[in-house]
């Protein structure tokens, strides 16, 4: 498999020391405690964040570390987490909270749209909402009913808001140092299918501004533009066409919300062609408003259509039909070849 290609920038490493094994898990968890350290007004609760770790323990240990009072247990009650954080913020504050699964966002929708995305807006600045929201997301590992969904869109679609996708461990870290740095309300979805993603991380301090995306693999032929789990499909995809002579970009786009047009089209305009690839269902997903950007920017440099592999508009299935509904590597490379075609 393709490396990623690493990003310059200064980091909390010595210069030339050797990167660190670590999963998407365990870079969060670094990220949260380098986080809690360096701020006592950040603070991480949620459900099962404290003593447990989390259930899928990235909150691991920081409890023990920084006490209960910077790392603690709410009730399941989404929508009491989302105002408890909204309350935090307008009293200087700078919450973390975690929701267990995706799904269970969906209580706290009045809390997420009208408080958290709002109150800046509303009080002209006096009431800032420096909240990042920790959202495991997506599917990929079979999870029930309900632990599952794709809601990049959702949150896309909401003024205030800012939304972000990592795909590999190094980009876990630095993403979420950006986000809970910053001073506007983000929505940090992370890729469940990808927690145990292991590889050489070197731990930087961010070095591009939000809203920038990456090239994670060069190429002619075509771009594929992916964010989260997708992105390392998009990888395989483009290591398999590449042995039928076919040369494919991969765009991770990380930054859903404000999305990088200026690099999207960068990309697109190289290599005259895209593929957009997501698991939310095809309408009015994420990949449309992709698609209308590479239009309305790139249109003079096109060679084909815009294709989209998505998943299908039908609720997010169960784990036993999460293979039927998920973009595959045979549909992506089907829409390569679709857009090849032209």
């Amino acid at each position: 498999m393709t490396e990623l290609i690493e990003r310059a920038g200064a980091g909390p490493d010595a210069a030339g020391a050797p990167p660190v094994e670590l999963s998407m898990q365990q870079a969060v968890n670094r990220a949260l405690r380098t986080l809690l350290a360096e701020d006592p007004d950040v603070l991480v609760f949620g459900e099962d964040v404290g003593a447990l770790g989390g259930v899928f323990r990235v909150t691991d240990g920081l409890q023990r570390e920084f006490g209960d009072k910077r790392v603690f247990d709410t009730p399941l009650a989404e929508s009491a987490i989302m105002g408890m954080a909204v309350g935090l913020a307008m009293n200087g504050w700078r919450p973390v909270p975690e929701l267990q699964f995706d799904g269970f966002a969906y209580p706290a929708i009045d809390q997420i749209v009208n408080q958290v995305a709002r109150m800046n807006y509303r009080t002209r600045g006096s009431a800032p909402m420096p909240i990042t929201l920790r959202l495991p997301s997506f599917g990929g590992i079979q999870a029930p009913e309900h632990h599952g969904e794709s809601l990049e869109a959702l949150f896309a679609h909401t003024p205030g808001l800012k939304v972000v996708a990592p795909s590999d461990p190094a980009e876990a870290y630095t993403l979420l140092l950006q986000s809970v740095r910053s001073d506007d309300p983000v929505v940090f979805m992370e890729p469940k299918a990808r927690y145990w993603d292991r590889r050489p991380v070197r731990l930087r301090e961010p070095s591009d501004p939000i809203g920038t995306s990456r090239v994670v693999r060069e190429g002619s032929h075509a771009t594929l533009v992916a964010w989260g789990a997708m992105v390392h499909k998009c990888l395989q995809v483009a290591e398999l066409a590449a042995e039928d002579g076919v040369d494919l970009e991969v765009l991770d786009l990380r930054w859903l919300k404000p999305v990088d047009t200026a690099g999207l089209a960068a990309s697109v305009s190289r290599t005259g062609r895209a593929v957009v690839v997501h698991e939310a269902p095809l309408t009015a997903g994420l990949g449309a408003e992709v698609a209308a950007l590479v239009t309305e920017n790139c249109f003079r440099d096109l060679s084909g259509p815009v294709q989209r592999v998505t998943g299908f508009d039908v609720p997010y299935p169960a784990g036993p039909l999460e293979g039927q509904y998920l973009p595959t590597i045979d549909r992506i490379l089907l829409a390569v070849q679709r857009t090849l075609e032209y």
